[in-house]
């Protein structure tokens, strides 16, 4: 059973995936996670998927995480009288609230929000950037346009507004009802599409509370300009690449995902890199050469997770991708040249005992011989977190009291996790349960060290103040 490589492997549930036969194919070939995209499928859907990763959790031994991905406020064109038309550039073309069906010189666009936002000389984005209007004038209630690129447009395709900020939340009324099912469900993770701003978070943390933790996607231009608060604000941050790379400049998400890598390192938050990562694979059974590359990169950059959307969700071969994804995972962190990478990732100043224990066990782990692995005691998964930003070149071991904090760390790099309640009513099992799961997991041996980390008292949570040495008789 995979579980040897220290960054995870996402897959998104789908028609291509929905069965028991296929899901268990998915985690024998590497997945520590799953994604229910809430924009398909019922609720009945996520319900019957929900349990089966659940029993193939408890039947491999493993702490599956489950994120429920939201919708988000979605904004696409109306529908039209043909079902599509052929835009070309330089000509007008009308956006509207009038519902009737569209044509070659208007269409429907049912959002207000976006007529009180744009403003003369703003460009539209639509069809995943294909097209592309510039706002030669607009009221309240349409906008007339110059198409500057054009192509073919057809029903309900996405809109993008680059460098604009609209008034709405990130929750929809539809995302309030599926956010609200989700978490009935008993999700580990809640992944908010289309954060623009910090407040988005505060609003979803008010409703969600302690019931789930909180992944933002990053997929606006607002998101980047608010980046360090919206990453303090949430459990972990998704890098969009897909939306992200209409709403900005392409050329840039190379950048954006390094710096927003680094921000959550700094922040001991995980990150998630996604969208196309092997994107051929829908059709295909091998990726291309850019592919292979793209995940390797996203590697070396220090992500917790890579993510596979449409491969594992409608494609062809989704085993086969998460087994690619495994490999190329592999053979990434094989060689020295990553520690070296991840190493030179600025992770701020050790400014509280937290960081200064984490640190700390990191530098002994690198100087103290035959060190078998880090242990950390952990009951809100804050102490692992801590660790797992450190990226130490040994196993990470977490143990915790609770079922929950063990799957929702399916996320995070190089973390297994064990449930064990015992140690957190006697400090005097300390050394003994972390020998017991070092020796399971195969990692030491006869006078090798352990070395780990705690909040004292243990169950106290939001501190890691103890750093302790084990030695194994």
């Amino acid at each position: 059973m995979p579980e040897n490589t220290h960054t995870k492997i996402l897959a998104t549930v789908g028609p291509a995936t929905a069965t028991k036969e296929m899901l268990e194919k998915l985690v024998e070939a590497g997945a520590d996670a799953f994604r229910f995209n809430f924009s398909h499928g019922t609720h009945e859907e996520h319900a019957e998927r929900y349990q089966v990763v659940r029993d193939i959790s408890d039947s491999h031994k493993r702490h599956i995480s489950i994120i429920a991905d939201m919708q988000g406020p979605k904004l696409r064109v109306g529908r039209f009288a043909k079902g599509k038309i052929t835009l070309t550039a330089g000509q007008e073309f009308v956006l509207d609230l009038d519902e009737k069906l569209g044509d070659e010189h208007r269409v429907n666009l049912p959002h207000k929000e976006i007529f009180a936002a744009i403003k003369k000389g703003d460009t539209l984005l639509l069809n995943d950037g294909n097209i592309a209007l510039e706002i030669v004038s607009c009221d309240d209630s349409h906008a007339v346009t110059r198409v500057k690129v054009g192509g073919e447009l057809s029903d309900h395709k996405g809109v993008n507004l680059p460098n604009i900020t609209l008034p709405i939340s990130a929750l929809t009324k539809k995302d309030k009802e599926d956010l609200e099912f989700a978490l009935s469900l008993g999700v580990d993770w809640i992944s908010l599409s289309f954060v623009q701003k910090a407040q988005d978070v505060k609003e979803a943390r008010d409703i969600i509370g302690d019931r789930a933790l909180i992944i933002s996607k990053l997929e606006k231009p607002s998101a980047i300009e608010e980046l360090e608060d919206i990453v303090k604000l949430s459990d972990a941050i998704m890098v969009a690449r897909g939306d992200l790379g209409v709403e900005c400049p392409i050329e840039t998400v190379p950048v954006l995902q390094k710096r927003i890598v680094a921000a959550c390192r700094k922040y001991a938050k995980p990150v998630i890199i996604a969208t196309q990562m092997l994107e051929s694979m829908i059709n295909a059974p091998m990726p291309t050469r850019a592919e292979a590359s793209d995940v390797a990169t996203a590697v070396y950059d220090g992500a917790d997770t890579v993510m596979l959307s449409a491969e594992t969700a409608v494609g062809k071969y989704p085993a086969e991708a998460v087994a690619m994804m495994h490999k190329i995972i592999s053979e990434v962190e094989q060689h020295s040249i990553l520690c070296k990478c991840q190493g030179n990732c600025e992770i701020g100043e050790c400014n509280s005992e937290s960081k200064g224990i984490t640190y700390a066990a990191n530098e002994l782990g690198k100087v103290l011989p035959n060190v078998a692995a880090i242990v950390t005691y952990t009951s809100s998964g804050f102490t692992t977190f801590s660790m797992a930003r450190e990226r130490p070149n040994l196993p990470i071991l977490a143990i915790t009291p609770s079922v929950k904090v063990a799957r929702q760390l399916g996320i995070v790099w190089g973390v297994r996790s064990f449930i064990n309640k015992d140690v957190f009513l006697s400090f005097d099992l300390i050394e003994e349960i972390a020998i017991r799961y070092v020796r399971e997991c195969g990692y030491g041996k006869s006078g090798d060290y352990i070395i780990s980390t705690a909040g004292f008292p243990l169950g106290k949570q939001g501190m890691t103040n103890l750093l302790h040495t084990i030695r194994i008789p």
